[in-house]
Formats: structure tokens, sequence, C-alpha cells
């Protein structure tokens, strides 16, 4: 009866645990979500500004042009203006509406929208990869809102920040797209050494989110450093005077 028990104890564990990192990933992956459709949602409110200022220059240099004309502009005038609107209008909304099948991390952006990029390429990426691979780019991305504050308080040359751009605009972009040209038959094939693209690829994004977790450990080490050394002085250089 005690083995069964115990059995039956250590099933409900296990489940237990399964839920729990279950739901960990989900909300990651909402949160990673949310943070893109606010990216989206801004890129659409740029591109209608764009398109209201376009049309509103027309519609004043087609107001002035008629004013200036003894005879204003006429029918076709209107027709003309009000064409090369919604042609304004079309080419500014497709082009801020198109974006490459892949998402790109330039190299050039700085630290706080190099993150923002970096997050929107592992989200739109994500469904090219397998569930362990997906795990891992899933824990990634919980840690990029506190890696972008972090990184976005110091200067884009700074040694660990970097570290971290090297990291998100090139090392593990190349990865997930050299992983993408692998054909998906090969890819959890086991080689030689007892190992598929698929585990190295799980290996690689491991590495590489403990890397930029321990690069923001660094970064804010040295802020807290700062900010004790500042604490010190200013206790020690008033604490004996009264006011």
């Amino acid at each position: 009866m005690t083995e069964v028990t115990d059995k039956v104890d250590r099933t409900i564990a296990r489940f237990d645990r399964i839920t729990t990192q279950l739901d960990r990933r989900d909300g990651a992956v909402r949160a990673a979500a949310t943070r893109e459709r606010a990216r989206l949602n801004a890129g659409l409110a740029r591109t209608a500004k764009r398109v209201a200022i376009a049309v509103g220059m027309i519609s004043l240099v087609t107001i002035i042009v008629g004013l200036l004309l003894p005879g204003g502009i006429g029918m076709f005038g209107f027709l003309a203006a009000v064409g090369i609107a919604i042609g304004a209008a079309a080419l500014i909304g497709f082009g801020g509406v198109r974006s490459p099948e892949l998402p790109t991390v330039p190299a050039d952006l700085p630290n706080a929208a190099m993150v923002q990029r970096f997050d929107s390429y592992i989200y739109r990426t994500r469904a090219l990869l397998p569930a362990p691979a997906q795990a891992e780019v899933d824990a990634m991305s919980a840690m990029l809102p506190t890696l972008r504050q972090t990184l976005e308080r110091v200067p884009d040359l700074h040694p660990n920040a970097q570290d971290a751009r090297r990291l998100m605009a090139k090392h593990l972009p190349g990865l997930v797209d050299s992983y993408a040209q692998v054909p998906a038959s090969y890819r959890a094939r086991v080689e030689d050494d007892g190992k598929s693209a698929d585990d190295r690829l799980v290996e690689a994004l491991a590495a590489s989110r403990q890397a930029l977790a321990d690069i923001e450990a660094k970064l804010a080490r040295d802020h807290l450093d700062a900010f004790e050394t500042q604490g010190r002085f200013i206790e020690h250089r008033y604490k004996d005077e009264s006011l």
C-alpha cells in the first residue's frame, strides 16, 4: 500500500512540475505576443500619421493652387489631386506594412532598440524551431524586458553591451538561420557524436540565454557598486556633521 501511495505521490508531483512549466512557458509566449502586437500597432500608428501628413500636404497645395489660378483647378484638377492623394496614401501604407518573411536585427541599432528588434526576431522565428528549442526561446524572451532596461542605461560601446549586441545581432540570428537551412528530415537525425541538429540547437540557445543573463547580472552589479560607492561617500562625508 505504501509503495502504491508513493507512486501516486510521485506521479502527482511530476504532473504539478509539468503543468507549472507549461504555465510559465505559456505566460512567456503571451507576454512576447503582447509586446509584438504593441510594436506592430506602433508601426501602424506611424504609418497612419505619415499618410495623414501626406494627404494634408496635397490638400494644402491643391487649395493654394486653386486660389492662385483665376478659374480654380476645376473638376479635372480636383480629381487629379484626389488621385495623387490616394496614390501617396497607398504607397506609404504598403511601404509601412510590408515586412520580410524573416525579420532581421540590424547591428547599428541603439541598445534598447536592438533588444526590441531581437525580441521581435525570436518571436517571429519561434515557429521554425522544435518544441525543446521553443522552450529555450520562451525563457530567453521572458528576460528581455529587464535586459532592455539594463542595456539602455549603458553606452552602446560598453564591453558588456558589445557582447550582448553581438549575440543578438549576429550569433543567435545566424544560428537560427543556419538551422532553418537544414532539411527537416535531417534535423532529428543523430550523428556520430550522439547529437542531432535539434540537440545542438537547444544547447546553443541555452548557452546564449545564460550568456545574456550573465551580461545582465554584470551590468546590474556595476550599477549596484556605483550606488553603494555613492552611498558610502555621502555617509562618510555627512554622517558626523550636524545641520
